[in-house]
């Protein structure tokens, strides 16, 4: 199956990007989630507005991702939040969540779709979560969670 990625998929391309996946995944998973569409000549033309939105989103260069790397590196975001007496939250860290604690720590805005967690954020304590800045650069943030 013939598809146009409309978001980012790890593993398999960016918006814009024209790939060819087995139907199922497509159908089942990629098509109702919102992540592509069908290929056809019509949504071809398409393409070159996702990417122009995308390259609006994205950062310009190698250098200037670099230097967001280092900017979050040294970054301390410490987000509070309700949680029980063991220390187990109330609910989950979100992306979003994470996106507005680095920029009100004075970092740079970033896209909440481009920050992977890799297992969820239910406990207060330190954890670690990664950010895609560019095809090449992956930042690490340390972020600290209170209850409050």
């Amino acid at each position: 199956m013939k598809l146009i990625l409309t978001n980012e998929v790890s593993g398999l391309g960016t918006p814009g990007d024209v790939v060819e996946v087995k139907d199922g995944y497509g159908r089942n998973y990629l098509i109702p989630r919102g992540y592509a569409m069908r290929w056809t000549r019509g949504a071809e033309k398409q393409i070159e507005t996702i990417r122009k939105a995308r390259d609006a989103r994205e950062i310009r260069d190698l250098g200037t991702a670099k230097e967001v790397a280092g900017q979050l590196g040294a970054l301390r975001v410490r987000l509070t939040t309700r949680a029980g007496e063991s220390g187990r939250l109330f609910g989950s860290i979100t992306t979003g969540d994470i996106a507005d604690a680095v920029k009100a720590a004075g970092g740079p805005l970033l896209d909440r779709r481009r920050i992977e967690i890799v297992n969820p954020i239910k406990s207060v304590g330190s954890h670690r979560v990664s950010v895609r800045l560019h095809p090449e650069v992956a930042a690490g943030i340390d972020v600290e969670v209170v209850a409050g």
